[in-house]
C-alpha cells in the first residue's frame, strides 16, 4: 500500500490515570492508522529512546529508594527532552503521524496535582524540555479510579501505582481539570463498556485530526 500524505507531522499523546487502557488503545491506534496507509510512529513516556528507558527503570521500578515528587518531575523531564530531540521532532519533519503514550499533561496530573508540585514550576521546566510543543490531539482515557487501580494491579505493582488512594484521585482530578481547560485539544473518553467501543470513539476523533491536515489528491 503507497504511503498517504499529511500538511505536516500530526502529534498525537493518549493520557489517563492508571488501569485506563490508554497503552493498548494507542497501540491499537496506530495499527488503524498504519492500515489507512499512513506513516506511524508510536513511543512512549518514560522511555522511547534509549537513555529514557533507562530513567523508566529509575521511576517505575526503584525498590526502596526514595524519589520526591519534585526529583520525579526532572526526570521525567529529562526523559521528555530527549524523546523531543531524538523522536517525535524528527518523525513530524518527516510528516508522520506520531502517538506518545504519555506526555506533559502526565506531568501537570501526576508530579502537579497529584504530588503537588506548583504547576508554574512544572510549566517553566516543561517548556524547556519540549521547546514548546504540543500535541495536536489528546485522548484522555477516564476511568473510575478505584477500578483503574485494580485493572493496573493485577499485572503487580510498580511504583506509582503504589502510591496511595488519595494521591490518584487528584491525578484523575487533575487530567479532568486540564481538559476542561483545554477542550479542543484534550478530548475525554469515558473507559465504561468493551475495548471495540472504545477503541471506535478514539478512531472517531483521529479521525477528524488526520482530515484537518490530510494532503489533497
Amino acid at each position: 500500500m503507497a504511503v498517504k500524505g499529511l500538511k505536516k507531522g500530526v502529534f498525537i499523546t493518549f493520557e489517563g490515570a492508571e488501569g485506563c487502557g490508554k497503552s493498548t488503545h494507542s497501540k491499537l491506534l496506530c495499527g488503524h492508522i498504519e492500515a489507512m496507509g499512513y506513516t506511524c510512529v508510536h513511543t512512549r513516556e518514560p522511555g522511547g529512546t534509549s537513555s529514557g528507558e533507562l530513567i523508566r527503570e529509575v521511576l517505575l521500578h526503584s525498590k526502596d529508594v526514595e524519589i520526591s515528587d519534585l526529583s520525579e518531575l526532572f526526570l521525567f523531564e529529562a526523559c521528555r527532552s530527549q524523546i523531543v530531540k531524538e523522536v517525535i521532532i524528527p518523525s513530524l519533519a518527516k510528516k508522520a503521524i506520531v502517538i506518545c503514550d504519555r506526555f506533559s499533561d502526565a506531568t501537570f496530573s501526576y508530579q502537579g496535582y497529584g504530588g503537588k508540585v506548583p504547576l508554574n514550576i512544572i510549566k517553566k521546566l516543561d517548556d524547556v524540555a519540549t521547546g514548546g510543543l504540543k500535541p495536536d490531539l489528546t485522548i484522555l482515557l477516564d476511568v473510575d479510579t478505584l477500578t483503574g487501580l485494580r485493572r493496573a494491579r493485577r499485572k503487580g505493582v510498580d511504583r506509582m501505582e503504589n502510591k496511595d488512594l488519595a494521591y490518584h484521585r487528584r491525578v484523575r482530578a487533575g487530567y479532568l481539570k486540564l481538559a476542561k481547560l483545554d477542550p479542543k485539544r484534550i478530548r475525554v473518553i469515558k473507559v465504561d463498556g468493551s475495548i471495540e467501543k472504545t477503541q471506535e470513539s478514539v478512531r472517531r476523533e483521529v479521525d477528524i485530526v488526520i482530515q484537518r491536515y490530510k494532503r489533497a489528491g
